[in-house]
């Protein structure tokens, strides 16, 4: 089993610009501190469903009501005011921000956990005498006996026969080698909606572990905040 980067063609170019713009990197680094009502916030409110703050002031009493305190206050004010800049954008390009900042959380969450030099983005796991898969993996975690790989979606939607399958074939053909690796879907969207989406799904999901919206902190080893 090794890893090798994606190629660079033109989607891996495109998505690069949207990986690199600025928001991507504040709203992961606010959303890598946060706890679960801040992550949920964002979750609404980057769906772009209103752009009026105080909608969503008035629907998450407990972080800008009167009973929270100025830190919990002030944190989330910063989260609303970046999911908004998020929920701001077109559709189109709403879509990919979102999977990004997933995909740098995901990064920066694990990098509470392992050295970041063992962490990677946009990576193929090649195996003897196995056809490469067309898509890379969103972050890989590359440790001798104990690689990792993520793939990272928005919404529980990204549930799919395709995701699900390249992960199982990948557990699989790491054990047929020899070695170990743990296949991870990360889904920031709600534990019961994710369960709901892959119980209609018929492909292989043994061994496949899944991250919510409410188990995020457990990849930097970490049981959850606030």
């Amino acid at each position: 089993m090794r890893f090798q980067n994606a190629a660079t063609d033109a989607r891996a170019i495109v998505y690069a610009a949207i990986q690199a713009d600025p928001l991507v990197e504040r709203a992961a680094r606010l959303l890598a501190d946060a706890g679960y009502p801040e992550r949920l916030l964002a979750r609404a409110a980057m769906n772009g469903q209103t752009l009026d703050p105080d909608a969503w002031r008035t629907m998450f009493p407990t972080l800008f009501g009167p009973e929270a305190d100025d830190g919990t206050r002030a944190r989330a004010e910063a989260v609303l005011a970046v999911s908004l800049d998020v929920a701001g954008r077109g559709e189109q390009v709403r879509s990919q921000v979102r999977g990004a900042i997933v995909e740098l959380l995901t990064e920066r969450l694990l990098g509470r956990r392992v050295a970041p030099t063992a962490i990677h983005r946009e990576r193929r796991i090649l195996f003897d005498g196995v056809p490469t898969e067309i898509h890379p993996y969103d972050v890989t975690v590359e440790i001798p006996g104990a690689a990792e790989a993520y793939d990272c979606k928005w919404g529980a939607r990204g549930i799919g026969a395709d995701v699900l399958n390249q992960l199982d074939d990948a557990r699989r053909h790491a054990v047929d080698e020899g070695e170990r690796l743990t296949a991870v879907l990360v889904i920031f969207d709600a534990s019961r909606t994710c369960q709901t989406r892959l119980a209609r799904q018929t492909a292989p999901r043994q061994g496949l572990r899944m991250v919510t919206l409410e188990t995020l902190d457990r990849m930097a080893g970490t049981a959850g905040k606030r």
